[in-house]
């Protein structure tokens, strides 16, 4: 196997969401896992999201969202993407009820994690969902 890049994920908070604490932590877990990470902050609109995504060549978008708006905010960051015909996966973290963890994966989010998920998971999620031949340098 040739020489590998780390992993890029771009986590940012969609909507007007005003609590971030998670999402840094899952930046730091991230970090210390050997991934890059780009953290975009708070009240990012889905158009910026997506064009971060392309500028920051991301392999990866994590979404992190606590209010009602977590279903049309990765509504409009998936048909963006769709749009763009770019094919990055997308997570979801935040409190999901179970029958919003469904509609977000009818919407293409490949996996969801709410409070109380081990950040080893969420690690082991990422690394699967961004395959090797992505990374290599």
């Amino acid at each position: 196997m040739g020489n590998k890049r780390p992993i890029r994920v771009l986590l940012a908070k969609p909507g007007l969401d005003g609590h971030d604490l998670g999402v840094k932590m899952v930046a730091m877990a991230l970090k210390d896992a050997g991934m890059e990470v780009i953290y975009l902050g708070m009240r990012q609109t889905p158009n910026a999201i997506v064009n971060a995504a392309v500028q920051e060549d991301a392999d990866i978008i994590g979404l992190s969202n606590l209010s009602a708006s977590l279903i049309p905010m990765g509504a409009r960051v998936m048909e963006l993407l769709k749009e763009k015909k770019l094919d990055i996966p997308v997570i979801y973290g935040g409190t999901i009820l179970k029958e919003d963890r469904g509609k977000l994966l009818g919407l293409g989010i490949r996996e969801t994690f709410s409070p109380g998920t081990l950040m080893k998971d969420i690690i082991r999620n990422v690394r699967t969902l961004v395959p090797d031949e992505m990374l290599q340098a």
